[in-house]
């Protein structure tokens, strides 16, 4: 069932949200806790910069399930290099917590960031 207007700003109000790769080296179903945020109706999960396995994971395997509000997401990961965005991303108010972490040039070029693409 597709997601509906209503659905997506339901979901997008809820911060934390739990996800599920498949692990690059083993095969297996990896969950984590994560934060994610909604941009310009994109749904963005970033981090500081620095090693993530949910993010080699998806590079491996762009599929991912996205756990939130009691339904399990079918979803594929986009990675964000375009640094305009990046920029603009870690600048916004949703984002401001990123800014107390690392310098903004360092959070643009090096924070690992993907967008949510629902199935």
């Amino acid at each position: 069932m597709p997601l509906t207007p209503p659905d997506l700003d339901r979901i997008a109000s809820i911060r934390t949200v739990d996800i599920t790769t498949i692990g690059r080296k083993s095969g297996m179903p990896r969950r984590l806790e994560i934060w994610w945020f909604r941009v310009d109706g994109r749904f963005i999960i970033s981090g500081t910069p620095g090693r993530r396995d949910w993010l080699a994971n998806l590079k491996a395997d762009p599929t991912l399930i996205v756990h939130v509000d009691g339904r399990d997401l079918a979803a594929t990961a986009d990675e964000i290099t375009d640094p305009g965005f990046r920029r603009q991303f870690f600048t916004g108010p949703s984002a401001i917590w990123y800014a107390t972490q690392a310098q903004l040039e360092r959070l643009v070029e090096k924070a690992p960031m993907i967008e949510i693409v629902f199935s």
